[in-house]
């Protein structure tokens, strides 16, 4: 066979493969085309179908009425032309209500609202030592003036021999703007860093306005129950962090799967209620996932004039 003629048939064989894909190429997308089409109109059927519905559904209970807040025409304060029943006190929205609050119970979640207001009650809280280091924490807010927060953050403890001995020489917390000098008023016995005497009550002489904690100092902190912690988190202000229940230790602390950054000792831990029940007082050692939580007891307001940590009820 001549090389002209092999020339020509390998020409003609890939002529015939390019029309024979350009065909199958053509018809694939004729048929893509007509399958998008169908869809559409099914798509745009099934739309007119749902837009009925909805429309049907609220002339069947929807009612006109009037804003004016005269009563509609009929009699008893009942629109004309239909049996709807208010929203506000209605089986449907007290079942409504009912499902958020087993939804909130059985996924530990604290409610918008609530979580906003309990933010309020904390504040940034600084101290300056006499090497003129300052460090920073948290303080929750019990009303009168008076804070809780930890005595690592207003005391200076576990001071090593052999030195000059460390002193907080200022406490000052972060409000409206302006950094207010804080009074020492109660602590605990602690002398180191996460120990059940790791708290401390401070006052403010000045008037301030911020919405005073619930207190609850019977929180059984069982396993692995949801809990809530607000804190100065690495000075960048009050953030929350959500986490869960560890173990009782011996001395009286409980083990938290939460985040412990530095900033938030002295911060609060809510139950689901927004109960102040525990104060973050430190971490595992280079761990930041675990905290060590101070639960709330009664003898750590006992300076607080008239102030009685016992659960509170709306």
């Amino acid at each position: 066979m001549s090389l002209r003629r092999v020339i020509l048939y390998a020409g003609l064989t890939v002529s015939l493969s390019s029309l024979a894909f350009s065909l199958g190429s053509w018809t694939a997308q004729r048929a893509m085309a007509a399958q998008l089409a169908a869809n559409d109109e099914r798509l745009a059927v099934l739309q007119e179908h749902v837009a009925r519905s909805i429309l049907r559904t609220r002339e069947a209970v929807s009612v006109p009425s009037a804003t004016t807040g005269e009563q509609a025409a009929g009699g008893g304060g009942q629109p004309s032309g239909g049996d709807a029943v208010a929203a506000a006190g209605s089986p449907q929205s007290a079942l409504i209500d009912e499902i958020k609050r087993q939804l909130q119970a059985e996924m530990g979640l604290l409610p918008v609202r609530l979580l906003r207001e309990r933010r309020e009650s904390f504040v940034e809280l600084n101290a300056t030592d006499n090497f003129g280091k300052t460090s920073y924490g948290t303080a929750g807010y019990l009303g009168s003036g008076y804070f809780i927060t930890v005595k690592h953050g207003v005391m200076a403890l576990d001071e090593p021999a052999g030195r000059e001995r460390r002193r907080i020489t200022s406490v000052t917390i972060r409000y409206d703007d302006r950094a207010l000098p804080v009074q020492i008023v109660d602590s605990g016995d602690a002398t180191a860093e996460v120990h059940p005497g790791d708290w401390a009550i401070v006052r403010v002489r000045e008037e301030i306005d911020l919405p005073p904690l619930r207190v609850d100092a019977s929180f059984p902190f069982e396993f692995a129950e949801p809990i809530f912690r607000l804190g100065n988190d690495y000075s960048k202000g009050i953030i929350l962090s959500t986490g869960y229940v560890g173990q009782r230790m011996s001395n009286g602390l409980v083990t938290c799967l939460t985040d412990g950054h530095p900033g938030v000792s002295g911060g609060g831990v809510l139950n689901q209620q927004g109960d102040l029940v525990g104060i973050p007082v430190g971490r595992m050692q280079g761990d930041y996932r675990f905290s060590f939580i101070l639960p709330v007891r009664r003898e750590m307001f006992r300076k607080v004039p008239g102030f009685n940590p016992a659960i509170e009820t709306d």
